[in-house]
This record gives C-alpha cells, structure tokens and sequence, in this order.
C-alpha cells in the first residue's frame, strides 16, 4: 500500500474495536472496510475466498508484531485470538485481559483496553506502510532485554545482533534499556502529576526521603548477603570499618529496637503494620528513613511466604500516614519535611504476587492519596526491564486516558 493510501489510525482502530465487541467468531457478519482493504495486500488470501479468514491472518500477523509481553497477550485475549477462547463472549475475553494487568474489569475497559487495541491498530498501520512492525515504546522506557541475554521474543540478544546489523534495519532493533531514571506523568482525581521510574538496584537511591522495605510480619530482616529490597537495604545501611567490616548493623538494630517496643514477644506484627527506622549508612546518600512494610505472612512448616493485594494496599496507605506523622514532628522540631517516597512492587518476590497485581495493589493506595490532594514526590523501583516495561505501561495508562462507552 502506498504512503498515499495509508488508512486512518483512529479508522483501524474503531474497527479493531469492533472485532473486540463481536469476536473473532462474528467476523463474516462484520462490515469492516478499512481492514478488508489491508488484508488485500499480496500475501493475504486469494481473489477467490471470502475476506474474513484475510483479515483474522492480518490481525494475528499486528497482534505478534506487539512482541510478547502484557500488551501482547492482552491483546490476544481482548480479540479471542489466545488459544481457547474464539469462542469466549466479549465479557469473558475482556475479564481475562483485565487479569494480565491485574486491575479491575472496569478499570481495564476505562484505561488499559484503549491502549492495548491503540497499539494493535498501530501494527495493522505499519504493516500496511511495508514498515517492519516494531514493539511500542511506553513512556520513556524503550523495549529491550538484559544485555546479553535473549529477549522474551525469541530474537537475537543485544550483543549478536549487533554482528547482523549489516543485513537489518538499525531502527528495527529494539533499543537497549539502561539501568536509570524515567518520568512518567500519572493522574488520579483529577490530580495531575509524575512518577519517576527507577530501573536499578535499590542501593543506588540517592536522595529520597524515604525508601519502603518489604517485610515479613516478624519484621526479621534477610541475612545481608541476600539479593532482595530488604537484605539490600540492611546491607547498605550497615556501618563499616576501611576494611568493610561490619561496625554497627544499625537497619537491624533499629528494626529490632521497635519490635521490642511496639510487638508483643513472640508474636508476630499484624499484616499491613509499617516499622520506621533510620536509614543508617544510607544517609550518606541522602536517604533519611526506611518504612518497612510486613506484608509477607509465613507459610507454616515451609519457606514461603503468603501476601494478600489487600495488605499491600493497607501498608502503602499507612505509609502515607506516617509520613504526615512524620512531617508533623519535624515540623515541631525545626526539621525539613520528607517529601519523596519510592516504592517497590511489594510481594512480588517470594511473596508470589505478579509484578502486575503488586502493582495494582501499591497503586491503589498512591491513587488515593493523589486523589486527595497529597503533594509528594513519588518513585518506583524495579531492578529487570521487563518489570519497568510493565510498571511504565500501567502508569502511563493512568495519565487521562479516554474511556470506552460502557459496553460488554
């Protein structure tokens, strides 16, 4: 197809969602002329069948041009394209999208859906131009996978790929995503605002206020040489000679101090209770507190923990508290104000959460409190791309995307 004759992105995608009201099943019933003019291309049928199995190919070639991921398989399951559910009413297919993100059905129809079925459309309109099918970019984090290992696609990592570039498009190779910061505008309420990304370890924060730690509702911290938030945190903190020997393990030490005060011996705290400490050697990098957040219930007789969506949602919306709290005593005491705040996906380590559903259940609190009016620097943290990929695609869904009429 020429540039010329390019369809309208907003005409491919009301007819994309005309295939999600109906189905895959309905398609020969459907009058769909932008989509039946595309899937004319070469390639796409022959001149003497009917349109409709043209235009399914057309959309499963837009649907795997997504390249994997939430996106990808949300897109399958909107369209009834997943294995299984051809046949699934439109309600059925939608309530399963809405699982992939971890978010209401009502709230996947009012944000999500309309970016999931936009980026379907955007892949019928490449293909159209002749231009290989890129994965979308979200935010400002761009696609890719740790270096030197395989994208979730299947294709070459970044490292082989670059002894193909004679033969390939630069521009058709996902970029690789550094380790950084990314600003992100969300919205809540009515409220306006940004959220910064940070896709690196914890121990790199500089100047936030406050971090929130992961806990078990025993508050005891992870042996330091561990890799987690926590065992991080406790690492970081710790006060050491020139040698690195450990002087004062003082995340630990302040942890303890407040279960002794505030827990009853023995007995673990309630899920959704957050312990402040001080943030130790940390506070050479502009960390002033930890909030740590017992989420993670202990499985009996095992080394598992159980955590529920709602008591990440209770503890981030005691976070808040403290840090009003907080603010008041420094205020009394002449002390500046915290006002930055970076979260991780609470449970979604051995806690068993999906980075989505963690998401959902942090945001859930922050949402509230942006809607309220609460005026605070806020941050995400993750350490893997794909994780950032995910967490950029739901905040940026949060910033007034447009709603569907209410439909199936």
């Amino acid at each position: 197809m020429s540039p010329t004759q390019l369809p309208d992105h907003g005409a491919v995608l009301a007819e994309v969602r005309e295939v999600r009201r109906a189905g895959i099943v309905r398609l020969r019933e459907l009058r769909l002329p932008v989509l039946t003019g595309m899937s004319a291309s070469p390639g796409e049928g022959s001149p003497g069948e009917p349109r409709f199995p043209a235009v399914e190919r057309l959309l499963r070639t837009a649907v795997a041009a997504i390249g994997g991921g939430t996106l990808q398989e949300a897109a399958e399951f909107s369209l009834g394209l997943a294995q299984g559910t051809r046949d699934w009413p439109p309600a059925d297919r939608r309530r399963r999208a809405a699982q992939v993100y971890g978010v209401s059905v009502e709230r996947f129809r009012k944000n999500q859906e309309l970016m999931v079925l936009g980026q379907v459309a955007e892949q019928l309109v490449r293909l159209a131009s002749g231009a290989p099918a890129l994965p979308p970019a979200t935010g400002a984090v761009a696609p890719a996978s740790d270096a030197g290992t395989a994208p979730a696609d299947g294709s070459a990592p970044a490292s082989a790929s670059a002894s193909a570039s004679a033969t390939s498009e630069p521009s058709a190779r996902p970029r690789p995503l550094a380790p950084s910061h990314h600003r992100i505008p969300v919205r809540a309420g009515g409220h306006g605002g940004h959220v910064t990304l940070h896709v690196h370890a914890v121990d790199l924060l500089r100047d936030i206020d406050v971090v929130v730690s992961p806990s078990n509702t025993h508050l005891a911290l992870p042996e330091p040489y561990k890799s987690s938030v926590a065992a991080s945190l406790r690492r970081a903190g710790a006060v050491r000679d020139p040698a690195g020997r450990l002087v004062e393990d003082s995340v630990r030490d302040e942890l303890s101090a407040w279960s002794d005060r505030f827990a009853a011996p023995g007995l673990s705290v309630a899920p959704g209770t957050v312990a402040p400490t001080g943030a130790g050697a940390l506070a050479w990098q502009g960390i002033r507190r930890i909030f740590h957040a017992a989420v993670a219930v202990p499985r009996p007789g095992t080394n598992d923990y159980d955590v529920q969506p709602a008591d990440v949602t209770r503890a981030v919306t005691r976070v808040f508290a403290l840090l009003a709290e907080e603010n008041g005593r420094s205020a009394d005491a002449g002390l500046p104000p915290l006002r930055s705040l970076c979260l991780p996906l609470l449970g979604a380590g051995r806690g068993g959460l999906t980075p989505a559903v963690s998401f959902a259940a942090v945001w859930a609190a922050v949402e509230a409190e942006l809607a309220r009016g609460g005026d605070w620097d806020l941050h995400f943290l993750v350490r893997r791309p794909e994780r950032a990929l995910l967490v950029a695609e739901l905040l940026a869904s949060t910033d007034g995307a447009p709603t569907e009429e209410p439909g199936p």
